[in-house]
């Protein structure tokens, strides 16, 4: 077993495996800010003309080189958003008003 490496050296391409050892898919984009050091998660391809999934870095239970390892299995991975899909908790509006004190 390999050791264990930072965030920093994800590549796209990298296996990514769930909770099962199977393999879900490849890394398809990394998501943070280097300068911050800050990891926000990874898009995943499952396979050929599939769109990528969205997988959160609190998720990421392990990352050795090539190789990144996932804290739940493939029935979850299917029900993940779609990469490039913001969820609703995440929405910026212009409308600041609202908010509640």
């Amino acid at each position: 077993m390999s050791d264990p490496v930072s965030w920093l050296l994800i590549e796209k391409g990298w296996l990514v495996v769930g909770s099962d050892d199977k393999e879900l898919g490849k890394v398809h984009e990394v998501i943070g800010d280097s300068n911050k050091d800050i990891f926000n998660g990874l898009a995943v391809t499952p396979g050929m003309l599939r769109a990528a999934r969205y997988v959160p870095a609190e998720r990421v239970r392990g990352i050795t080189e090539g190789r990144v390892e996932l804290d739940f299995d493939a029935k979850v991975f299917e029900r993940l958003d779609e990469h490039g899909k913001m969820p609703p908790s995440a929405e910026i509006r212009a409308d600041t008003t609202n908010l509640p004190r």
